[in-house]
């Protein structure tokens, strides 16, 4: 079976080509994201299906016959950004992103952060869906009465592709508008909410299609959140959490239930083929690299390059990467990234060290919370393929590291998920075989328990401050 995947991430739409089990091309389009002010993050929607659009068209120029063999499409997808578009599609809000924290004014609104907590999955935050619908609401009401649908990028391209508006439950679970048995909650953006379905429905490729050069009546298979995905893609299981690095990094490990029993501290949705997701997504790991390749006017791949060289510690510098808030395992909206122990002997190489080092000890600190048996990581996302911070989350966590061949793994799990909607019968490892099992240097393990002592107590310093 020719399958196309279709992953709409935060800064990237990528799409993969699939002949069978094997991934034949990988194509991916840049979204460019604005933040107008202080701790907001917008993107324009109309960016979300061109750059559909532009990777299908890359796909089709790199293998035209096989594209054109496509039997079925399946997607990944980032939650909790969305906006807000009339009954012909077309948007009539900006695009506002998960990580956007403009609704701090909407959290006392929607009651006690523990009950809501209980009831929906959502940590309640000045970054929760529903507290940002509520922002929409009150500060654009003329894009409100405009509007007929609230969708997120994958729901609008799914709508664009088949004609037929309808959200999963795993995007769903993370908005805080449904509880944890999937009933919807009575709110007033009810009526904007799309339909939801399971992850492995199947639509059909209509009219729209054409315009990503699909045929009609090519199966359509809904998908999954990015997390969903990857849990799938990696083979992540209660003793073996995933571990993420993307745009930001994610500790994710996948429960039965019951609900109730799950961490407080944690966030909590809908798997993808049934069960929990138990999750503690941090504030920002590769976009904070890239932040700082900005600043610095360094290329990206370089300045990991050139951190990977430095020795642990990173001369003395601690990062606290929290670009969008202080997230898991913290859950302190307001405060924000730091640098500490700087002096005019440190560069680029020493700050990119830092952050990786930072992202490292909040996986630690999560794990310990979500999953303290673990003695070995799945990594997925594109952090995988890089030996520093396979070297250095090892380090922190005193975890192995689990490598497979795809280190995109939202992909695999959406290739997964189209497998088991049309009963195709096919095993992970066939897809995404395991490559490498890499344990933690001992000494580097000793070295980073000292190191995190100050990192610790310099975390809980800086957010008693701020």
């Amino acid at each position: 079976m020719t399958t196309l995947t279709l992953d709409l991430g935060t800064s990237a739409t990528k799409g993969a080509l699939w002949d069978g089990v094997e991934l034949a091309a990988i194509t991916r389009s840049p979204i460019a994201t604005s933040h107008p002010e202080p701790g907001r993050a917008e993107q324009d929607p109309d960016a979300w299906w061109a750059s559909v659009v532009d990777v299908c068209a890359q796909l089709r120029r790199a293998d035209g016959a096989r594209y054109d063999a496509i039997d079925a499409v399946g997607f990944a997808a980032a939650r909790e950004t969305f906006a807000l578009f009339d009954a012909s599609l077309a948007a009539v809000s900006a695009g506002i992103l998960w990580s956007d924290r403009r609704a701090a004014d909407q959290v006392a609104g929607l009651g006690d952060g523990a009950e809501f907590r209980a009831r929906t999955g959502v940590v309640l935050s000045p970054g929760c869906c529903r507290a940002k619908v509520r922002w929409t609401m009150e500060h654009e009401p003329a894009a409100w009465r405009a509007a007929r649908w609230l969708l997120s990028p994958r729901d609008l391209v799914i709508a664009r592709t088949t004609g037929k508006v309808v959200t999963d439950e795993t995007l769903a679970s993370r908005t805080g508008c449904y509880d944890l048995d999937g009933d919807l909650l009575e709110h007033d953006a009810e009526v904007l909410l799309p339909p939801v379905v399971t992850a492995t429905t199947v639509l059909q490729a209509a009219a729209g299609a054409r315009d990503l050069g699909l045929r009609d009546g090519v199966s359509v298979i809904v998908g999954a959140g990015d997390r969903a995905c990857e849990v799938l893609g990696v083979g992540a299981t209660t003793h073996t959490p995933m571990v993420s690095w993307g745009t930001t990094a994610n500790v994710s490990v996948p429960e039965h239930g019951p609900a109730a029993a799950f961490p407080t501290v944690a966030q909590v949705s809908r798997g993808a083929l049934g069960g929990f997701l138990v999750e503690a997504g941090l504030s920002a790991a590769g976009a904070a690299i890239a932040w700082l390749a900005r600043l610095t006017g360094r290329e990206h791949d370089d300045l990991l390059h050139t951190a990977a060289a430095v020795a642990p510690g990173a001369g003395g510098v601690v990062a606290l990467p929290w670009l969008a808030g202080a997230r898991a395992p913290w859950w302190e909206a307001g405060a924000h990234a730091a640098f500490l122990g700087l002096t005019e002997a440190h560069s680029a190489p020493e700050l990119a060290r830092a952050v990786v080092e930072g992202v490292a000890y909040d996986v630690a600190r999560c794990l310990e919370l979500v999953a303290p048996e673990a003695a070995e990581l799945a990594l997925a996302g594109g952090g995988a393929a890089d030996a520093s911070w396979r070297e250095v989350v090892a380090g922190v966590t005193g975890c192995s590291v689990v490598r497979r061949a795809i280190d995109d793994a939202a992909s695999v799990g959406a290739r997964l998920l189209v497998a088991v909607a049309l009963g195709e019968v096919l095993p992970l490892d066939d897809v995404n075989p395991v490559v490498a099992r890499e344990a933690p240097d001992r000494a580097l393990v000793d070295a980073y328990a000292s190191l995190r002592e100050t990192a610790d107590a310099l975390a809980s310093a800086v957010i008693d401050v701020q």
